[in-house]
């Protein structure tokens, strides 16, 4: 049954990753790879962005974001180690903003129906804070 449902999860996600830009959302393409992050991080506003990793990036990136999951393993993907400060060392928070907001790869868009821009900004902290741990 679990791997059905993990079956079912990966068909979702290639399906969205699959598809045009233009379809997936009218999302901003804006680069923001130069941008300094914005955002003063709360205990409400990470709260939010663990909520948001939690469920949209923890079934591939694993929850403490190792890259180790089986959903990862099934889809044959090969992710990079967030707990290994080395990983994001050389990105930008920008960078890592566009990744998350447009997607690469297999990795689907955060929406801006899901994750408005303060959010996504969170995530990113969040996930630089993942490698400190």
């Amino acid at each position: 049954m679990k791997f059905i449902s993990t079956l079912s999860v990966a068909a979702v996600i290639l399906l969205l990753a699959s598809l045009p830009p233009a379809i997936r959302s009218a999302q901003d393409t804006t680069s923001h790879a130069k941008m300094t992050n914005p955002v003063k991080p709360t205990n409400e506003s990470q709260a939010r962005a663990k909520e948001i990793f939690s469920i949209d990036c923890a079934m591939c990136h694993g929850a403490n974001g190792n890259g180790k999951t089986d959903l990862a393993n099934d889809m044959q993907l090969s992710l990079k180690d967030w707990t290994d400060p080395k990983t994001l060392g050389e990105k930008t928070d920008g960078q890592i903003f566009d990744i998350i907001r447009n997607g690469i790869d297999k990795m689907p868009p955060e929406s801006m129906g899901r994750a408005s821009d303060d959010v996504v900004w969170n995530i990113v902290l969040y996930v630089r804070n993942v490698s400190k741990k």
